[in-house]
C-alpha cells in the first residue's frame, strides 16, 4: 500500500477524458498522454499532464510497431504503472501495449469483448446472456441456413466500429448476398444478425474488482441507429429508479461485467427492449465512458463524474489503497443533440431553469436539462427537440467506412 505517485500512459485518439486526465494528476500521479497528431490544437489539459506524445494518423491509421517502440523507449527511464484507453479504438492500442511490454490489466483477448461485435455475441451467447440471433460471414453454409430459418429484417455490422457507424440494413436474402459479395476479402469484418425493433437502452457503470459499484440506466429516445441512417435529434435520459425496466436492464448489466471479464473502470453498454415480447437482448458493450455527452447527462442526474471516477479507481488500484464512491443523487436529467448549421449556435432562448449544459462543439446545437421529475425532464426534450428542428438541425450524410478495424 502506498501513497507514492504512479505513472499513468493514458491514450485517447480523439479528443476526450480532459476530466479523467485532470483528477488523475490532482491524485498525485504522473500522467502522460498519446494522442493523434491532428489533435495537436485541441484544449488538453496541459496543465494536468506530464508530456504529450503525437502519433500520426488516427483511429486504425496508428502503427502500432511505432507505438510500441515509443512506448518501450519511454521506459528505458520510466516505470509504467498502468496504460488506460480512453476511447473505443484505442482499446486494441492499450492491450496491445500491455500484452509485449508485461504491464498489468486487460489483455488482448478479453479487450476483444469489448470491441469485436461478433465475440460480444459469442461470449454474450456462452454466458447465457439473451442476444439477437447471428452469425459470422466466414462460411456460405452457415449464412445461408442463417437466411434461411431467422425472419428477416437483418443488419450487416462491422465488427469493431464504433456505435453505429457501418450498418447496413437488408430484408431479404438476395440483398444480403449482394452486400457480402461487394465486401469482397473484407468480409470476414462483419457479422450478420437480425434486426429486433424495440426501445433502446443504456447503462453506465463504474467498476472495481469485477464489482459494479455504480451505475445508471437511461433509455435512447431516438436511437443511435436511426440517428445514424437518418439523421435527426439524439435525445437520452435516465429512466426511473427501481422501475422494471430500471431492475431488469441492471440484472443483464450484471451479467455482462462479469461474464465479459471487466475487472475495473468504467463501461457503457447497450440493450433493447423488444416490442415484441419486451424482452431484454444484450446488443454491445465497451469499456469506456460513453460518448455524445452522455458523461456530463450522468453526472446532472447523479452527481458522479464518470470520468473523474474512473481515474480515481485507477489511482486506488495502482497505489493499493481503498477506493469510494461519493454520495449518489438519485435526480433526473436527459440530453438533446443535433448537427447545426451554425457553427456557433445561439442557444439563449432555451432558458428554463433546468438547463444545465450546454454543448460546446462547432456545428451542434445541444443542452442538458436536469430536475427531480422524469416526466419534466420528457417534457422540456420533446419541446428542445421540435425547437432544435425547426431552427437549427442540419443533416449531413453519413460517411462511408472505408478503413475497417
Amino acid at each position: 500500500m502506498s501513497k507514492a505517485p504512479k505513472t499513468f500512459v493514458c491514450i485517447s485518439n480523439y479528443f476526450k477524458g480532459a476530466d479523467f486526465l485532470i483528477n488523475l494528476k490532482k491524485l498525485g500521479n504522473k500522467v502522460y498522454l498519446v494522442t493523434s497528431e491532428k489533435l495537436r490544437d485541441k484544449a488538453w489539459p496541459v496543465e494536468y499532464i506530464d508530456d504529450i506524445f503525437f502519433m500520426e494518423g488516427q483511429d486504425v491509421d496508428w502503427n502500432l510497431e511505432h507505438l510500441l517502440l515509443g512506448v518501450s523507449n519511454f521506459m528505458k527511464h520510466n516505470t509504467i504503472d498502468a496504460i488506460v484507453a480512453l476511447d473505443d479504438f484505442d482499446v486494441e492500442k492499450a492491450t496491445y501495449l500491455r500484452e509485449n511490454l508485461r504491464i498489468d490489466g486487460m489483455g488482448q483477448t478479453t479487450g476483444r469483448y469489448f470491441r469485436d461485435k461478433l465475440a460480444m455475441r459469442m461470449r454474450a451467447k456462452s454466458c447465457g446472456i439473451s442476444n439477437p440471433n447471428f452469425c459470422s460471414l466466414f462460411n456460405d453454409h452457415d449464412i445461408n441456413t442463417f437466411a434461411d430459418t431467422i425472419p428477416a429484417p437483418w443488419v450487416l455490422k462491422p465488427r469493431s466500429e464504433a456505435s453505429a457507424s457501418g450498418i447496413i440494413k437488408v430484408h431479404d436474402k438476395e440483398s444480403l448476398w449482394i452486400h457480402i459479395n461487394e465486401m469482397g476479402n473484407n468480409r470476414f469484418k462483419y457479422l450478420v444478425e437480425q434486426f429486433r425493433p424495440g426501445a433502446v437502452y443504456h447503462c453506465d457503470s463504474l467498476i472495481m474488482d469485477g464489482k459494479i459499484l455504480f451505475s445508471i440506466t437511461s433509455k435512447y429516445l431516438a436511437t443511435p441507429m436511426e440517428i445514424s441512417q437518418g439523421g435527426g435529434i439524439f435525445r437520452s435520459a435516465n429512466i426511473p429508479y427501481h422501475s422494471e425496466d430500471d431492475k431488469a436492464i441492471k440484472k443483464v448489466n450484471e451479467q455482462v461485467i462479469k461474464g465479459f471479464g471487466l475487472k475495473h473502470g468504467a463501461a457503457h453498454t447497450e440493450f433493447i427492449k423488444c416490442e415484441d415480447n419486451g424482452q431484454i437482448y444484450f446488443l454491445e458493450t465497451s469499456s469506456r465512458v460513453g460518448g455524445a455527452h452522455l458523461a456530463e447527462m450522468v453526472a446532472s442526474a447523479s452527481d458522479i463524474n464518470l470520468w473523474a471516477e474512473w481515474a480515481a479507481i485507477e489511482n486506488a488500484l495502482a497505489k493499493g489503497i481503498e477506493y469510494k464512491l461519493p454520495k449518489v443523487k438519485k435526480g433526473y436529467a436527459g440530453i438533446v443533440l443535433t448537427l447545426s448549421k451554425y457553427q456557433h449556435p445561439d442557444l439563449s432562448s432555451f432558458s428554463d431553469a433546468e438547463v444545465c449544459f450546454k454543448v460546446p462543439l462547432d456545428y451542434h446545437a445541444g443542452l442538458i436539462v436536469k430536475s427531480d421529475k422524469h416526466e419534466r425532464i420528457l417534457e422540456l426534450l420533446d419541446n428542445y427537440a421540435d425547437r432544435l428542428v425547426k431552427d437549427y438541425a442540419t443533416v449531413v450524410a453519413q460517411a462511408e467506412v472505408k478503413h475497417l478495424h
